[in-house]
């Protein structure tokens, strides 16, 4: 198929896709250029070192396995989920110990860009190679539209998730869960690959797959409804902010919040941001120790005066009107 068609069909589902993931983190949203630049990162630098040390291991298979066949299974279902997922996972590895990098909820957003990013370049040129005529074209499209690159997205996604956990983790535990996040994505890669190299077992590839976007939305949104909870208690235990009312720790918690009405328009935004990023910092502090620690004791502190100077505008504009 024509390069500029099959240019199109890689890029535009999977960049809605990673919009759409970036939008979902309703919270503390992610900087966009910094999930851009995961997404980037899957769709050029992974895939360039996956290609490479694919055929260094592929080469070494062929000395060993003659045959044609058994070596394109092996490069499918074995090398294919190993050397991928790490290329994927080596931008995360770096990533996740910056400032940005809060939660589970960013480890499932930024892992996402980055699988997303590995789908789109690996769909493109999936589409154009292997797209002989329109109707295997459109086929193509379709499934790893759906399903394929959505994997990717799931399985970077996890090993994300897992980085997280790792580093709001003071346990001794805390080692062994990168290796785990690892280790899961590549099962998820495998089974994946497995089951649609064969056609008897193409419609449970497709069953797996259903069940790992089920499960990967179902823990997105109870990261969500943690991190609300995580507002409340934080910022409804807080004493030296006791001006931010139960109400307003209510509409902060909530959707309510980008309403406009229920404070002054003029510093509404900031006020959301500031007391979100503190709750969430305040619950980052319990679960850190040394250099993270210090940091999170510092921004506490510099969140809580501005803080501190916007609730005192709220009052002075509260105790304004009804004079």
């Amino acid at each position: 198929m024509p390069i500029l068609a099959s240019l199109i069909a890689a890029v535009v589902p999977m960049t809605f896709y990673m919009i759409l993931l970036w939008r979902l983190d309703k919270y503390e949203k992610e900087p966009f250029g910094h999930v851009l630049k995961h997404f980037l990162w899957g769709a050029i630098g992974a895939i360039i070192l996956a290609l490479i040390a694919s055929s260094l291991f592929s080469s070494a298979i062929e000395i060993i396995f003659p045959s044609i066949i058994v070596v394109g299974l092996l490069e499918a279902i074995l090398i294919a989920p190993i050397v991928e997922e790490a290329t994927k996972g080596i931008f995360l590895s770096r990533s996740y110990k910056s400032n940005q990098f809060d939660n589970i909820t960013d480890g499932l957003v930024y892992g996402g860009a980055v699988g997303l990013g590995f789908g789109m370049t690996e769909n493109f040129l999936y589409f154009f190679v292997y797209g002989v005529d329109f109707e295997s074209w459109i086929t193509l499209v379709i499934i790893r539209s759906i399903f394929s690159a959505v994997m990717h997205c799931i399985a970077t996604a996890t090993l994300g998730m897992f980085l997280a956990m790792c580093k709001f983790n003071i346990s001794p535990v805390r080692f062994i869960l990168p290796a785990a996040g690892y280790a899961i994505a590549v099962f998820i890669h495998f089974m994946w690959n497995l089951s649609v190299s064969f056609e008897s077992t193409f419609f449970l590839g497709l069953l797996f797959l259903i069940i790992m976007i089920g499960f990967f939305f179902g823990v997105f949104f109870l990261s969500l409804a943690n991190e609300r909870k995580i507002i409340l208690s934080e910022l409804g235990s807080e004493r030296e902010i006791s001006l931010i009312s139960p109400s307003h720790i209510e509409i902060l918690s909530s959707l309510k919040r980008n309403k406009k009405g229920w404070i002054n328009e003029e510093y509404r935004k900031l006020y959301i941001t500031l007391a979100i990023k503190y709750a969430f910092r305040k619950h980052q502090l319990k679960n850190s120790a040394g250099k993270k620690k210090e940091f999170y004791e510092k921004e506490i502190n510099t969140l809580k005066l501005k803080l501190n100077e916007i609730v005192l505008k709220i009052k002075n504009d509260f105790t304004g009107v009804n004079n």
